[in-house]
């Protein structure tokens, strides 16, 4: 059962230059309950030992810890589950080497979607939903009308990520979609507690 609503995904370049622990151990104790971590460029050890000291924290706040990908790191540091993608390694095969992982899937189309629930995903992302940069290169933003036919037509938790801001959380919720994920809005503000705060209360 995917008991959040609020999915902080990590990027240590985006905290104006305060820790990313520091950063996040604020955002959970704003009301984030689960927390992707999604830092590309380490090296499998730098991420492991990244990993380890977010399970920890995550832990204490009885908060989500999924890995992006890295299905490896992800059972060995004991994470609640796996975000995977196009690129990843299948839903099947994810699922066959860790039964009793949360699987998210990030997804950038409806049927691409659908296919990832039928094959065992517990849950979707589906962007962009707004123009953003990180997201710049899956094309031109899915828009709320997409985003309101995958929470109407997908038969399993659909999260709104890309370009996901505290102004357009109430265009989000309109379109019928209560389950959002984001980077920048919490992690680059100036008070991470007081944005996940602010954006567990938009969601409820």
């Amino acid at each position: 059962m995917i008991d959040f609503s609020l999915y902080l995904i990590t990027d240590r370049h985006q905290t104006a230059g305060r820790p990313l622990l520091e950063v996040i151990e604020a955002a959970l104790s704003g009301g984030v309950r689960a927390v992707q971590l999604r830092e590309k460029d380490l090296s499998t050890a730098e991420l492991y030992d990244l990993a380890w000291e977010l399970r920890a924290l995550t832990a204490r706040f009885d908060a989500r810890l999924l890995i992006n990908e890295r299905i490896d790191v992800a059972l060995a540091v004991e994470a609640d589950g796996v975000q995977l993608g196009i690129n990843s390694l299948p839903v099947t095969a994810a699922r066959r080497i860790g039964p009793d992982l949360i699987i998210g899937y990030s997804s950038h189309a409806l049927g691409e979607a659908a296919a990832a629930l039928a094959k065992g995903a517990d849950f979707v992302t589906f962007s962009p939903v707004f123009a953003t940069p990180s997201k710049a290169v899956y094309g031109e933003p899915q828009g709320l009308t997409k985003l309101a036919q995958a929470c109407q037509q997908l038969r399993g938790p659909v999260f709104a990520l890309g370009g996901i801001k505290l102004a357009n959380l109430p265009q989000v919720t309109a379109a019928g979609c209560h389950r959002v994920a984001l980077i920048s809005d919490i992690l680059a503000a100036p008070d991470p507690a007081a944005a996940a705060e602010a954006f567990r209360r938009g969601l409820q």
